[in-house]
């Protein structure tokens, strides 16, 4: 309420006569008047302060520039503003900002860039980060800062296992649920040795242990493993050392540019002749760069399709005015945790980060990306994934037609069990 407004009204909802009429006097009419608008005035300041700074502001931290750009990179940041614009651009009365940079895929740009914004830029949430060891630190610092953090296409487990905190939240996939399901699957049709080509830091390793677990429990063997540094070009002594191990699949523990390079190089040299390739993380992006012909029959998880449904094609359809791609998960799922953010901040009526978190976990995710999707306390998003499989050039019909969806996999079953992650937030 505006002090004019609350001047106006005034003399009707404070009665300085009372009813025998009686004219108490200037003497006591002027106090009561500064002390009555005194309070109006610290009530209206107190609504004003439930948006600190008078304006929500959000980051949009990823790769913009390399191996992991076309997976969220610009597109992630077109999926911000869209969530925003669908919003009103505004929240609580408050207008809503984006802002983006490109962390380079190094995890000292990325602190450095966060500890701008959340000091300097008055960022209240980050989100993205698109690499494990980036999304480990930030995690920790917007912790720090009483900020909240959001991991869109981040696979290590430890961002909500061990490392978790109560401002984290992780949207997409985790190694877990991105490796058990395709291992089993694959065991289970005759498919049980295994080599893998993982790449050198922190999501790599995460995604070679979760298979590998998934493998030897399905009664599964491995053979043997080799590491490469990111943005790898030559990937050939690795794949020799794969074809060497005779493993009936080899496992490429890496994503973006590595595993498109990976993959090209592995037809190269004939290895799919006589051995299977698996991919453990695939986005939309990196098949249309590989086209079907080389990425054909191969199996995988995913937590979106843009043609799965009806509103995956609606929401999809306007992304791809825009962007000229169709979306990736990474994409999708910015703009579910952006909009998802925002109700909370509505719900809980103040954009305060344990506040708004709190309200995160109250309210289910309903929208194009996850149906009755609910955030656990340790941060992570349970929601159904899909098991799906590349089509061959012949099945594909249409522009961006590459999947065919196997199965529905029930978020209960996709993710790793709360109590099996070390969260030390989590009651055991």
């Amino acid at each position: 309420m505006s002090a004019c407004a609350a001047a106006s009204t005034f003399p009707a909802e404070v009665r300085i006569n009372g009813p025998d009429k009686t004219n108490w006097g200037d003497a006591v009419r002027l106090p009561l008047l500064i002390s009555t608008l005194a309070i109006i005035g610290l009530i209206s300041s107190a609504a004003q302060a439930q948006i600190s700074d008078d304006v929500v502001r959000i980051g949009v931290l990823n790769d913009q520039s390399s191996l992991y750009a076309d997976a969220g990179g610009a597109g992630s940041v077109l999926a911000a503003r869209m969530a925003v614009e669908d919003a009103g651009g505004k929240v609580l009365g408050k207008p809503v900002d984006i802002v983006f940079a490109d962390h380079q895929n190094k995890a000292d740009v990325a602190v450095n860039i966060a500890r701008q914004w959340f000091d300097v830029g008055k960022v209240d949430m980050a989100i993205g980060f698109d690499n494990s060891a980036v999304a480990l630190a930030v995690e920790q610092l917007a912790a720090d800062k009483d900020r909240i953090a959001i991991a869109g296409a981040v696979g290590s487990t430890a961002f909500t296992g061990k490392q978790c905190t109560p401002t984290e939240a992780s949207w997409i996939y985790d190694s877990y649920a991105l490796t058990t399901s395709v291992a089993k699957a694959l065991v289970a049709e005759g498919h049980d040795t295994w080599f893998f080509i993982t790449v050198d830091y922190a999501f790599g390793y995460s995604l070679e242990a979760d298979a590998s677990a998934a493998v030897k429990a399905a009664g599964g063997k491995v053979l043997g493993s080799v590491r490469h540094p990111l943005n790898t070009s030559d990937f050939s002594s690795y794949l020799l050392q794969a074809q060497a191990s005779g493993a009936k699949v080899v496992a490429l523990a890496d994503s973006g540019g590595d595993m498109i390079n990976a993959t090209k190089q592995a037809n190269e040299f004939g290895i799919t002749r006589n051995q299977s390739l698996a991919s453990l993380l695939v986005f939309i992006t990196d098949v249309h760069s590989m086209e079907l012909k080389v990425a054909q029959g191969l199996k995988l998880v995913t937590a979106f399709y843009w043609d799965r449904d009806d509103e995956t094609r609606a929401w999809s359809k306007r992304f791809f005015d825009r962007q000229h791609a169709m979306p990736t998960q990474t994409q999708a799922s910015t703009y579910s945790a952006i909009r998802h953010y925002l109700k909370s901040i509505e719900a809980a009526g103040t954009d305060e980060a344990k506040a708004v978190m709190a309200k995160m976990r109250e309210l289910p995710v309903n929208d194009f990306f996850a149906h009755n999707g609910h955030l656990r306390e340790d941060g992570r998003l349970v929601h159904d994934m899909y098991f799906a499989q590349l089509k061959t050039p012949s099945e594909s019909s249409k522009p961006w037609d590459y999947y065919k969806i196997l199965a529905t996999i029930p978020g209960d079953q996709a993710f790793r069990p709360m109590s099996e992650g070390g969260c030390p937030l989590v009651a055991h």
